[in-house]
């Protein structure tokens, strides 16, 4: 007897139709899964024996072959516990074909024929969309999360038991229903705000600009400034997802098995903070099976990378291919899968060792010589991908003590939503670039020409301030936004002289 029955995986952040057919003939009683399975996959025949049994149904005592195809792609995970269950329980003719044509279905069996919640819910409602499945049967705790794709029918259940009764066309399931308007009334709903930071102007019009063009951006100061306080407030001002950017950010999570059980869309920018002791397969991603890092993480969000020359050199070298491409390629003898990685890079340091160099208050006791190791851990090309370069002075008593607040996240973020409107019609028919931190070389040359008092002074600060020729262009790029959050057409020499005060790496103070 033959049965087949339509399940799917998970290949980086998409999802591909897995057929799972099942054989069973009279001969010496044996169950083998074919078509690359990994251990999961294999130790599911056990799991399904004692489900099938505990469900009522009988498991047929002969020998049964299970396929899983395409037979040239490892299958991995527990979520092929349903299919192959349903596969057998189908091939004695206990159900019904109709509703087997037509659904697609994943989850792990309890031995009592319980269901568990599976990963990739989300991306395998997409791709159940786009083969014209109609039913996607899941377990109930992953039925929202996939329930969020619109034009696809989603069921949760509790058991196989369930599960094999809607097969057969009996009444009193309901399907799954997920109102997108209600998650999104939650989105940005930040708890942090500017507001709460005393004093630091300088610094929070840094992290405006930043917001404004998508600028990676580096905060220097002494231990205390408040640099890890600014840049956790840092997502409160960024525009709010956008349901396509909602939908890949949830998928990463999904695949990774990590989404919060109590909402099934992400509708806030993440704001990912690995410890500097991570390492390069957590950051980037990897695994012999390729997991997301916190790069994808990340991603339509912020990294924020608190004492970063405290990271391993090559923990940071990793990072310069998904600051270029906003994608991260991982590569084994076998398999090569992408996953997204649009994030925006806040980095936190100490000017020096002892974290005192550029704090009038406190005596540096540092050498020139552990000053220059400590700047060396950071390279240039990856210094070279950060647009922004601030110094975040210490603190004084008077701002402490002040009952006056700053502006709210609310009234900044207006301002960076107004300045990121403009980009986007600006670029509206470039495909590959969205914001001015996405421009390159041609785009720079069209749409940040200076004027005569402009060329003067970047030549003046590229001649005289000792800053370097690479950070002509970052200059160029951080002086449009500027330009666009004062709503100028043209960029002027006071923006231009503001773009210079954000290449603090660039100065002298730390190339003797």
């Amino acid at each position: 007897m033959f049965s087949k029955v339509i399940s799917a995986a998970t290949f980086g952040i998409d999802a591909y139709a897995v057929d799972v057919e099942t054989h069973y003939e009279k001969q010496m009683p044996s169950f083998t899964v074919v078509g690359l399975p990994d251990n999961a996959v294999k130790e599911s025949r056990e799991r399904v024996n004692a489900a099938i049994k505990n469900s009522g149904f009988k498991f047929p005592i002969k020998k049964i072959t299970v396929n899983l195809a395409p037979a040239d792609m490892r299958k991995e995970g527990s979520a092929f516990d349903l299919p192959i269950a349903v596969g057998i329980i189908a091939a004695t003719g206990e159900i019904s074909p109709y509703y087997l044509r037509n659904s697609m279905m994943l989850g792990e069996l309890s031995l009592n024929g319980e269901l568990r919640k599976i990963r990739g819910a989300l991306p395998i409602a997409v791709e159940a969309k786009k083969l014209g499945i109609k039913h996607l049967l899941l377990p109930k705790e992953s039925a929202e999360e996939a329930a969020i794709v619109d034009g696809i029918e989603v069921y949760g259940f509790n058991s196989l038991a369930e599960v094999v009764r809607f097969l057969n066309g009996e009444e009193g399931f309901n399907l799954t229903v997920v109102s997108k308007d209600d998650l999104f009334r939650q989105i940005n709903n930040y708890v942090l705000d500017f507001a709460d930071v005393k004093g630091q102007e300088n610094v929070k019009r840094a992290l405006e600009v930043a917001a404004a063009g998508g600028h990676n951006i580096l905060m220097i100061g002494p231990p205390g400034s408040g640099k890890t306080m600014l840049a956790k407030r840092l997502p409160s001002i960024l525009p709010p997802l956008t349901f396509d950017e909602a939908l890949e950010a949830t998928k990463i999570y999904s695949v990774a098995g990590v989404l919060d059980a109590s909402s099934s869309l992400i509708t806030e920018r993440q704001f990912r903070s690995p410890h500097h002791t991570v390492s390069d397969a957590a950051l980037i991603g990897g695994g012999s099976y390729p997991r997301p890092g916190e790069v994808s993480f990340a991603h339509h969000g912020v990294l924020f990378l608190d004492e970063f020359p405290e990271f391993k050199k090559n923990v940071l070298e990793v990072l310069r291919q998904p600051m270029e491409d906003r994608r991260v390629t991982i590569s084994r003898s076998k398999m090569s899968v992408e996953f997204p990685a649009n994030f925006m890079l806040a980095a936190a340091m100490n000017p020096c060792p002892c974290g005192y160099l550029t704090d009038p208050d406190h005596e540096c006791t540092c050498s020139v010589n552990a000053i220059q190791r400590y700047m060396g851990k950071i390279s240039g090309p990856l210094v070279d991908r950060i647009d922004i370069q601030i110094e975040v002075p210490a603190i004084k008593y008077k701002e402490l003590a002040s009952d006056t607040t700053g502006e709210t996240s609310a009234e900044i973020r207006k301002r960076v939503i107004a300045a990121r409107r403009i980009q986007t019609e600006r670029y509206k028919d470039l495909p590959n670039v969205h914001k001015n931190a996405d421009m390159g070389t041609h785009e720079i040359r069209k749409y940040c020409k200076l004027d005569s008092a402009g060329k003067d002074l970047l030549k003046m600060a590229i001649t005289k301030l000792g800053l370097s020729a690479r950070a002509y262009d970052r200059i160029l790029k951080v002086s449009r936004t500027i330009a666009d959050v004062e709503n100028s057409e043209n960029i002027l020499a006071q923006h231009v002289g503001e773009a210079i005060q954000y290449r603090s790496l660039d100065r002298e103070l730390w190339k003797k």
